[in-house]
């Protein structure tokens, strides 16, 4: 579980000095939220990207640096609260002092397995087998659940009952 709270001082106070990327993540299994706090090396400038499923809000907490999106630059310093929508492309970089930054943005679903368009599922189960659908000869699964014969090559389908 995570701790109920933490400053960014202590975040910056115990991470090394040379550390840069992530130094704190929001962590727990079961949130809607993602945050980071991002450390930058003095001079360092990130890949210009474009987020195309999240809004993400950006918090300045030390340093400085240059927010580039949208054709236009705007400076960061600390207490900026920076808000970048999803589909803008966009890139940060650090000034001579470094940047150390919070991002805040609804988390990313995991990944998953979606169904195919038009998949016959029971309601509240898994689908039917549809093995006794599916050609020994050619692999051509049949459309209708009552076929016989396969409708590519004409060779005759499993049963239920060869699969017993």
């Amino acid at each position: 579980m995570p701790a109920a709270h933490v400053t960014l001082t202590d975040v910056l106070a115990t991470a090394a000095p040379d550390a840069t990327g992530a130094l704190w993540r929001l962590e727990g299994a079961a949130r809607q939220l993602d945050a980071n706090m991002i450390r930058l090396r003095p001079d360092a400038r990130g890949t210009a990207h474009v987020e195309a499923d999240l809004d993400v809000l950006l918090v300045v907490v030390a340093g400085g640096g240059t927010l580039h999106r949208a054709g236009a630059d705007e400076e960061l310093a600390p207490g900026v609260l920076a808000f970048v929508p999803r589909g803008e492309q966009r890139a940060v970089s650090a000034g001579p002092d470094g940047l150390v930054y919070l991002t805040a943005h609804r988390r990313r679903p995991g990944m998953t397995i979606r169904r195919a368009p038009g998949a016959v599922t029971a309601e509240g189960g898994e689908a039917p087998c549809l093995l006794p659908r599916v050609c020994a000869e050619c692999g051509r699964a049949a459309d209708d659940a009552a076929a016989r014969y396969c409708s590519r090559c004409g060779e005759r389908l499993p049963s239920t009952e060869d699969q017993a």
